[in-house]
């Protein structure tokens, strides 16, 4: 599939995404966290529907997140938009080439990323940022066709370890080989899938109860999105051998 069907299949799938409501939890708060906003965003309208992934379609990074933030991508409309864990993003985004611009405040600021997509193991912002397993479970499908249409990614970057969790959980679904034992997460860890080479990366989600207490810092973050741009770019160079071979 071309990059303009593959961003034809992502433009249907996110239509169906936003209608969904299939998790009564989940669509309480998020209405509920649109309804009593803090004073800081008084009068501001609220998205409060669930999010679809964004970027590149023909990207060769995935970024996988948990969830979009209550007052972040359930205000804004765009996943990490809005708060401060997607100032870090960005900014480590920007530094390594794969977006246009190192802010991201609203989904009509201009952002583009380039060879880069973000996605998230749910699309509607928690309570207290704890998805249940059954509401993961129910995400899980729009996952798995997510990841089916964006056919070109080589390197996926977990933000945190249900982002890790969760790439190693879909691949399993769509039956796909993965590494035995289990990859562990940690910061840093590296993990190369034994049947079509897709490398699995791990960092340290850059919420505040990381990048407060000093276990993220900038320079960590960059160096993820510095690595997965080289792996990705090897991969590349590397896949005509691969097919003589």
């Amino acid at each position: 599939m071309g990059r303009e069907g593959t961003a034809a299949g992502l433009a249907a799938l996110a239509e169906r995404i936003t209608r969904c409501r299939r998790c009564p939890r989940l669509v309480k708060h998020r209405e509920a966290v649109a309804a009593s906003p803090p004073r800081r965003y008084l009068g501001q309208t609220y998205w409060a529907r669930p999010l679809p992934g964004f970027g590149d379609p023909a990207a060769r990074v995935l970024l996988m997140g948990l969830a979009p933030a209550a007052h972040g991508g359930n205000r804004t409309g765009r996943m990490f938009t809005g708060d401060r864990s997607g100032d870090w993003l960005f900014e480590a985004l920007h530094a390594a080439g794969f977006a246009n611009q190192p802010t991201s405040v609203h989904a009509g600021d201009g952002l583009r990323l380039q060879d880069a997509y973000i996605t998230a193991t749910i699309r509607c912002a928690p309570p207290a940022n704890k998805p249940a397993p059954e509401e993961i479970a129910r995400c899980q499908p729009f996952l798995l066709e997510e990841l089916a249409l964006l056919s070109r990614v080589r390197v996926v970057v977990a933000l945190g370890k249900i982002g890790w969790d969760a790439y190693l959980r879909t691949r399993r679904a769509r039956g796909l080989a993965v590494p035995r034992p289990l990859p562990r997460f940690g910061h840093g860890a590296r993990a190369t899938m034994p049947d079509d080479g897709v490398v699995l990366l791990g960092t340290f989600h850059p919420s505040q109860q990381n990048t407060f207490t000093g276990r993220l810092t900038r320079p960590m973050l960059r160096a993820i999105f510095v690595q997965a741009r080289h792996l990705a770019q090897s991969e590349a160079s590397d896949r005509p051998r691969r097919r003589s071979s």
